[in-house]
């Protein structure tokens, strides 16, 4: 097992990392950048070190930094979270190259997940559903136009090397598509570097599933059921769970199954998940592989009883998972939803600031994940996730009812929050009912609201 981890990260993740570590026996390093100095994870990690100013492209992205933090510190690995570099291949072979362990997959194996098209190929080759697309980058205007009549309008461009919504346009004709082009490649340009695009059949109301998947080196792999991401707001997620709702349990085996064989398809050894989108009619397709933790991993962590944090720092250290597939069990419904600090009625304008209150939900099956309290300043150079309240209960109905209690108690002055957004997310027939897809919340939006006299 490993002696010490360096954790490159901050935030709710970095702390969720120290956590687990400690459970393991394993000394952790916090690093921080001068505005996170009075952030929780640096008070509850074993040694912490600054690395930088504020901006995240001379502290949390810089790799040279990270490194010399962690030779000082004697780090023997470094758990990079979600986000920053935790998708950076040449991070990971920069670890390897100073005998430091990356606890994640191996960087080829980044890489190849991490460019959508490679990615699809990979699935496709491994007997997963993908969508009708173009047959890799989509060289000119010209031959976007033309590929998109053979597949059949509406089309979606994507960036061929990043996600979360940038260089992403949909067109309803070839005049919209000509306009879309020019601007998803400029913006996957700037965004990632990587001018490609593609395109792929755009699903209406379709639904975001994915797959929690763990391995290790000796050729275990398991699956540890499915999330429902579909709540969100362009293309950001704000509500996950877990079950997927109103999902019949055939194709939801095959998804399960779907999950395993792409993952097979690159020997994954770590914790990853296989995103899939399900058009109305049942069939689901490969969206893309998040090789890393994600966000949302609680909700499976809530009803499989697995820690799955720990677990994939064991499976990196060169243990065999704990588990095998027969003894996974699920049990419950678990929901959460993303605390923002952000203004859902300007916008979703970002909220930095002082806490001046910041009083945390609890009780019987309530999680609270953050690296926030009272009196805490929130730094405006990063993410605006401040917290992650997750519940778990017997049934799906009774989860929403526990959400909508916790979500009364979450009281949080000093700035603005998404929680009264995510209030109304437990009340929208759609989110109640389970007849979630990945537009209804814009849909929500836009419908007037009463206003109290």
């Amino acid at each position: 097992m490993f002696k010490k981890i360096l954790v490159a990260n901050r935030g709710e993740i970095a702390l969720r990392i120290i956590r687990a570590s400690r459970e393991l026996g394993i000394k952790t390093v916090a690093v921080y950048s001068e505005a996170d100095r009075d952030s929780l994870h640096v008070r509850f990690a074993d040694e912490h070190i600054c690395i930088g100013p504020p901006p995240a492209k001379e502290s949390y992205l810089s790799v040279p930094r990270l490194i010399a933090a962690a030779e000082i510190t004697d780090a023997d690995a470094i758990h990079p979270g979600y986000g920053f570099l935790a998708e950076d291949a040449s991070f990971a072979e920069v670890c390897e190259s100073c005998n430091i362990k990356f606890i994640g997959p191996d960087p080829k194996i980044i890489s190849q997940m991490g460019d959508k098209l490679t990615a699809r190929e990979i699935a496709k080759k491994g007997g997963v559903p993908v969508l009708p697309s173009s047959d890799g980058a989509v060289p000119s205007e010209a031959d976007a136009v033309t590929i998109a009549e053979e597949i059949g309008y509406p089309v979606i461009i994507k960036a061929s090397g990043g996600g979360g919504g940038r260089g992403m346009r949909i067109a309803r004709s070839a005049g919209e598509l000509s306009k879309a082009y020019t601007t998803a490649k400029a913006e996957s340009a700037a965004a990632f570097n990587n001018s490609e695009i593609y395109l792929e059949k755009l699903v209406e109301n379709g639904r975001h599933v994915e797959v929690q998947v763990i391995g290790d080196q000796y050729g275990n792999l398991i699956h540890l059921g499915e999330r429902d991401c579909s709540s969100q707001r362009r293309y950001q997620k704000m509500v996950e769970e877990s079950p997927a709702p109103n999902l019949p349990q055939s194709i939801r085996e095959k998804i399960w199954e779907a999950g395993v064989l792409c993952a097979r398809a690159v020997d994954y050894q770590s914790a990853g998940t296989i995103e899939f989108l399900l058009d109305p009619e049942g069939g689901f397709y490969f969206l893309e592989m998040n090789t890393r933790i994600q966000v949302e991993h609680p909700v499976t962590e809530m009803v499989t009883g697995v820690n799955i944090v720990a677990e994939q720092i064991r499976v990196a250290a060169g243990n065999k998972l704990r588990y095998k597939q027969e003894d996974i069990r699920f049990l419950g419904h678990s929901i959460e939803c993303r605390i923002n600090a952000e203004d859902p009625d300007n916008g979703f304008m970002p909220s930095a600031g002082h806490l001046d209150v910041f009083n945390l939900a609890g009780g019987f099956g309530v999680r609270v994940d953050t690296h926030c309290y009272s009196d805490y300043h929130i730094p405006p150079f990063y993410d605006s996730l401040i917290a992650k309240l997750v519940v778990h209960a017997e049934n799906r109905e009774e989860a929403i009812l526990r959400m909508k209690r916790a979500l009364d108690e979450f009281v949080v002055e000093g700035v603005k929050t998404t929680i009264p957004f995510c209030k109304r997310i437990m009340d929208n027939p759609n989110f109640k009912d389970g007849t979630v897809h990945t537009k209804y919340l814009e849909e929500m939006l836009a419908e007037p609201q009463l206003v109290e006299a």
